[in-house]
């Protein structure tokens, strides 16, 4: 008997130890030391990997199969549409205990109406980063600046399709999330002519970009620009007049996932407000949940890089799913690409 209960207490510690998740995230958006808590608290094992863009995040998930991962991040409207292509699991909330942390103005959103597939993990805005020793007298407070002649071979753009045309659409006066191929068209041709000014395209680190003083001005996602601004002041972040273009990364589950339990442990666990609160700090994006920004320090809850007012906010879009019009998209994407080479 000794024996036999024995070999089932090995059996169930052999089990917990070889319980892990798989997670496919944006670079340096999780800090490490969030990962090994969660492994030692749980003994979940995290074996963690990266993307740079949600085109090849999507592009993974539909040639690999969703059962190679067991949480990913996409962004607002890549999220629509995976979940409209039946490429998400539900989320069983009722298994997240901390789920009422979250800011119900950051839930039931378009892209994901009834709460089914996704829960918010970080929000931010794309906006202007520039270099204010670089840049000098010339003023800088909207998209429309970006095609100044001055600026030449000195920006930075986004390495996003939807970002790019978005901008151009929006100093057209149009929507950000326009189907009208017309208007598609319109903004590829306005953003041939900001090609001469653009150095380069970029998605990874552009925090590193502008300290190097590679780029004077340009796109920029405000959590790379706040942790910029950290390590150098004319480093400065701006709202454009015509709006920035807001986005909400969530975490969701693929369908054919192997580790459901698991994943579900992993995401109550990142709503922890104290885990919550510690990736936001971090990485300098805005944390949707309510509990985690009450235990932040002034300074971070005040700094509109990272919390914008509704002031800074006014004219923005949130990015959603365009559906039948992303082939237009992509097609002048590509020729746009072509002409930066």
């Amino acid at each position: 008997m000794k024996i036999i209960l024995a070999s089932l207490l090995l059996a169930a510690t052999l089990g917990a130890a070889d319980k892990e998740i798989y997670v496919y995230n944006w670079s340096e958006y999780m800090p490490d030391a969030v990962i090994k808590q969660f492994t030692k608290e749980t003994g979940i094992k995290v074996k963690y990997s990266t993307f740079d863009s949600n085109e090849a995040m999507y592009a993974k998930v539909k040639t690999a199969g969703g059962s190679s991962y067991d949480i990913i991040v996409p962004s607002t409207y890549f999220v629509n549409k995976m979940g409209r292509e039946g490429l998400l699991e539900k989320i069983d909330t009722a298994k997240l205990k901390n789920y009422s942390n979250l800011d119900p103005k950051l839930l039931s959103k378009e892209f994901d109406p009834k709460n089914e597939y996704s829960i918010p993990y970080l929000w931010g805005t794309t906006g202007i980063s520039y270099n204010a020793k670089l840049v000098g007298e010339t003023p800088i407070t909207s998209w429309a600046d970006l095609w100044n002649a001055k600026f030449k071979n000195s920006e930075l753009l986004n390495d996003d399709m939807r970002e790019v045309f978005g901008i151009a659409l929006k100093v057209l006066g149009h929507s950000a999330n326009s189907t009208d191929p017309k208007q598609i068209e319109a903004a590829y041709n306005k953003l041939k002519e900001l090609m001469p000014n653009v150095k380069m395209f970029y998605s990874e680190s552009q925090k590193q970009v502008y300290l190097n003083e590679e780029v004077s001005l340009g796109m920029n996602f405000n959590g790379e620009a706040f942790m910029a601004n950290e390590e150098n002041e004319d480093l400065k972040y701006l709202y454009p007049k015509e709006g920035a273009l807001v986005w909400i990364d969530s975490l969701v589950i693929p369908k054919g996932a192997k580790n459901i339990e698991e994943a579900h442990a992993f995401l109550d666990f990142l709503l922890r407000p104290e885990i919550a609160k510690a990736i936001s700090q971090e990485i300098g994006y805005a944390s949707p949940n309510l509990k985690a920004v009450e235990l932040l320090d002034e300074k971070t809850k005040n700094n509109r890089m990272i919390y914008p007012t509704d002031e800074d906010l006014k004219n923005s879009e949130l990015q959603i799913d365009v559906g039948k019009a992303l082939p237009v998209y992509e097609k002048y994407w590509e020729m746009l690409k072509a002409t930066n080479k």
